[in-house]
């Protein structure tokens, strides 16, 4: 067996190779892409017989090179940065720190304490892709957020009857009108006609008269106002903020229904789409995150862990403490906790043991987090007996007094 350190940096790598007593090998620097992959291969071949001897300890678990690693046969450990600091503190208690010390601090650590770590997982390029399309249609949500947050703080400055008439400023009938009004003169000055014309450019097709009354009496009502030059500038950050926001919501559609083209053709989607509270595009962003290794969870438990739902004892002494835990996987933890409010109302049995904790004086949150608990095994339970979701076999057990 060797154990190789794999410090890694956007155009570069330090390696650091020693066999199993610790003693040195090789170290390097490979240079980042197809060529250093070769390097590193050759550099392999040199210590190693078959690509099951080789151990490699780097600090991601993504990417072309970590893919090329997967792809050879070698055991590849994807240790958390946190992890590997606190593992530093352990033998530099001076506080030094160099790329070239960091790759032979990596091959030490997957050369003594690989059994406390978790190797890569071995998931499928579908998943794969639906975890890459799942986070690129979140981002950009985000992104889109932030920029509404940024329309309505301008909007506040100079057109306060703006944010009267509409609620959800990046919804199609406020783009429209903003685009043709981008200032409150020209608002005013909009007529009847003009703005049902917005809401069916908007998308809007039910209720446009009604929806357009209410809005031209919300434009038309007295505000205070900027002076014509500030009023003017802010109209085109206005204006560069609507164009903005417009394209987001193209893209985050054009995302989500490649999206949910790729989810549907997984495997496991029927189960995930049978469980209550989950659609497509809620199921395959807990899809995603999750993989679909087989072998990465080997029980619920570790998938609760993973998904950071589960509760995290405290024990110390006659102290104790039962706390949420925080260290987690986010993207997955915000997903399965919207999937959890969800099931709310899709399932009775989600709702009668939610109820129950409510019942028992938990907060909302700790009461949604233990049902997200709870959804996870569920889960769990239907992808490893490859059976869908049932509502009977899923709450038939619970008693009423079941925490």
């Amino acid at each position: 067996m060797i154990f190789i350190g794999d410090d890694w940096a956007e155009d570069h790598h330090d390696v650091h190779v020693m066999d199993q007593a610790g003693t040195r090998l090789a170290s390097r620097r490979l240079s980042e892409g197809l060529t250093g992959v070769r390097q590193l291969h050759e550099l392999i071949a040199a210590h190693a017989e078959e690509p099951g001897q080789v151990v490699i300890g780097i600090e991601t678990d993504r990417g072309l090179w970590v893919g090329a690693l997967a792809a050879a046969g070698y055991q590849v450990f994807a240790i958390n940065p946190l992890a590997v600091a606190r593992y530093r503190d352990r033998h530099h208690v001076s506080g030094a720190k160099s790329d070239a010390s960091d790759a032979k601090l990596l091959a030490d650590l997957v050369r003594t304490d690989r059994h406390n770590h978790r190797s890569l997982a071995g998931d499928s390029s579908t998943a794969e892709a639906i975890k890459v399309l799942a986070r690129a249609h979140q981002n950009l949500i985000w992104a889109r957020t932030r920029h509404t947050n940024a329309l309505r703080s301008t909007l506040r400055e100079y057109y306060p009857s703006a944010l009267a008439a509409f609620e959800d400023l990046a919804h199609g009938d406020t783009l429209e009108v903003l685009r043709r009004a981008p200032t409150p003169e020209q608002a005013t000055r909009l007529s009847l006609p003009a703005i049902q014309s917005a809401l069916k450019r908007g998308g809007r097709q039910r209720y446009i008269a009604a929806r357009a009354r209410e809005i031209l009496a919300a434009l038309r009502t007295e505000q205070l106002s900027a002076p014509a030059a500030v009023s003017a500038a802010f109209a085109a950050s206005t204006r560069a903020a609507v164009s903005i926001i417009a394209e987001l919501n193209r893209q985050i559609n054009e995302l989500e229904a490649s999206l949910a083209d790729h989810f549907e053709t997984h495997p496991d989607a029927d189960i995930y789409l049978s469980l209550p509270g989950l659609g497509a595009v809620l199921g395959a962003r807990v899809l995603g995150e999750f993989g679909d290794d087989p072998n990465r969870y080997t029980d619920a438990k570790s998938r609760k862990n993973y998904a950071g739902t589960s509760p995290l004892t405290v024990a110390s002494g006659k102290k104790r403490a039962v706390l949420a835990r925080h260290a987690r996987n986010r993207r997955l933890n915000d997903a399965i906790d919207q999937w959890a409010f969800c099931a709310l109302v899709a399932s009775p049995g989600a709702r009668a043991f939610y109820d129950q904790h409510r019942g028992a004086g938990d907060t909302h949150h700790q009461a949604l987090r233990a049902l997200a608990n709870r959804l996870v095994a569920i889960l769990h339970g239907c992808l490893r007996h490859h059976t869908r979701y049932d509502e009977h076999t899923a709450w038939a057990h619970r008693t009423p007094t079941a925490a």
